[in-house]
């Protein structure tokens, strides 16, 4: 390196150049005795620098309600300060409320809540615009890296965790000095929906019959029309950008009264291409189509069809870690959107979706990838049961991600591979029910310590003592947006389920109190 001007110690190298590269792989060479050195001992110091920078399309997150406030979701973060000699700096691009970071420090167990406080260093931009991803605005902030550079003791005991790593992430790792225990953003086809598929394919896995690697309306048409023709019998088929995000960068075409050549399906596709992101327009879409390609794929329709994910984790030792599986909860116009999930899988077919992540994680290790990841599938059933197709590897965190990490954190029990189970330490398994989209306009206006009142009042906040109850995150969005995510812990599913239609029932009914002036909260 260089010396910076004015003297003030090494110039960083350029960004994306090849010595920022390889400066990044000597960092990452240190994950791994990190790893066994610190990460398996729950006493040991370490500092932990939370970068929760949504670094993806910005046309792509301004369509989701509300996405402000998605920094917030990885403040699962904060029960890491459970254990006694953790620091963690966690950096947003607005202020958080302090209500709900009291919140969370409220739910840590066998920590008090100032002593976790002590280790805890908030850091913010001051800016909300979403159009520039936070890691962005870290970069072109010189203050703000030297403020974090110096908010980190010891960086021979420190890593930098992101919600997904990208090139910006990889520059933010070597300014700050530290390594990033994600996946090289060298690697990150394996995540894009083409790269999906060639995954698949190589791991033994099924999936629905299609095209990838495509590049413009001309290649959407003739993979729509090849489709068709292997299929005459189909009916619908989907167009999915390559980076889309929770389903929004899908779009639906109905084959109903259109010709099966490509100039016919040319002509009809501004029409009929039916998208799942709100306000998409078809110049908008393959314009973005364009940018980043995309794939085309039967939509595979069953009078019973269920969308499981697994989650895995690729440790810096190299080893595979089996962590959760989900039953994913999907809505939008077509049920290709996010909505939430149920923990665990169904049982019938959990073992068995668990395999097959774990055939596709071995082959994701042989390219190299570290770090935590989900492997999504839609499942039919057949006579003879249930088919798996998989459908998209999710290189980062994603929503079932926070969820299951405060159930660790909450319960400190255990995940069972060859049952798919999860236990508390009294051995009763555990599930939950969680969304990241209860939303109402009449919740607009309530506070975080608005619903915090309500949760308490009403019996439904968490119990250690019961291992059951309500988390809230996304408490930010709340007041303006009326939008919020939950997560429903409870001994049985059905239970889980209830707890969730109780919650809505109860916000339901003190919005509608609030709002004609009713309420005695």
């Amino acid at each position: 390196m260089g010396e910076a001007p004015g003297g003030r110690g090494p110039q960083p190298p350029a960004e994306g150049s090849a010595a920022e590269r390889d400066c990044f792989g000597q960092l990452q060479a240190r994950l791994a005795p990190m790893f066994d050195r610190v990460f398996r001992d729950p006493k040991a110091p370490r500092t932990v620098v939370v970068v929760p920078s949504l670094s993806v399309d910005a046309d792509v997150l301004a369509k989701i309600s509300g996405v402000e406030h998605y920094e917030e979701r990885m403040l699962c973060m904060l029960m890491l300060l459970r254990y006694p000699h953790a620091r963690l700096i966690y950096v947003t691009s607005l202020a958080i409320d302090p209500s709900i970071i009291d919140y969370y420090l409220h739910l840590l167990a066998g920590v008090p809540g100032r002593h976790a406080r002590r280790r805890l260093h908030l850091l913010s931009c001051g800016d909300p615009t979403i159009h520039v991803p936070l890691s962005r605005k870290l970069l072109d902030r010189p203050a703000m890296l030297a403020a974090l550079r110096e908010a980190i003791i010891d960086s021979d005991s420190a890593h930098m965790t992101c919600f997904n790593a990208t090139p910006l992430e990889r520059t933010l790792a070597v300014r700050l000095g530290i390594p990033l225990y994600a996946c090289d953003p060298e690697l990150l086809d394996l995540g894009t929906k083409s790269g999906s598929r060639k995954l698949f394919r190589e791991s033994g896995v099924d999936v629905p019959d299609g095209f990838e690697d495509l590049r413009d309306a001309h290649d959407i048409a003739e993979a729509l029309a090849t489709l068709k023709q292997r299929h005459p019998e189909l009916r619908r088929a989907v167009v999915k950008l390559n980076e889309g995000f929770s389903g929004d960068g899908n779009a639906l075409f109905p084959f109903e009264d259109v010709a099966a050549t490509a100039p016919t399906i040319a002509a009809a596709l501004p029409t009929r291409l039916q998208f799942e992101a709100r306000a998409e327009s078809w110049d908008g879409y393959i314009r973005k189509f364009e940018e980043m390609g995309g794939i085309v794929e039967c939509f595979l329709q069953s009078p019973e069809i269920r969308s499981p994910s697994v989650q895995l984790r690729i440790d810096p030792r190299r080893q595979v870690e089996l962590i959760s599986t989900h039953d994913q909860l999907l809505g939008g116009p077509s049920g290709q959107v996010f909505l939430g999930c149920a923990f665990p899988a169904a049982s019938a077919y959990r073992c068995e979706i668990q395999r097959l992540g774990v055939k596709v994680a071995e082959a994701m290790r042989s390219g190299g990838v570290i770090g935590r990841f989900s492997v999504d599938f839609v499942s039919v059933r057949t006579p003879s049961g249930w088919r798996h197709f998989g459908l998209e590897v999710n290189l980062r965190k994603g929503g079932t991600t926070h969820p299951y990490m405060m159930l660790q954190f909450l319960t400190d029990g255990v995940f069972d591979e060859s049952s798919g189970l999860y236990h508390a330490p009294t051995g009763q398994p555990c599930y939950y029910y969680a969304s990241d989209n209860l939303q109402h306009v009449e919740y607009r206006g309530l506070t975080p310590d608005d619903l915090i009142d309500i949760a308490v009042d009403r019996s439904l906040h968490f119990h250690a003592a019961t291992q059951e109850g309500v988390v809230f995150h996304l408490l930010g969005a709340l007041p303006e947006f009326g939008k919020v995510g939950i997560v429903c812990i409870a001994r049985t599913r059905d239970r889980a389920n209830e707890l969730y239609q109780e919650t809505i029932r109860t916000l339901d009914e003190e919005a509608a109190a609030r709002a004609t002036g009713l309420s005695g909260s």
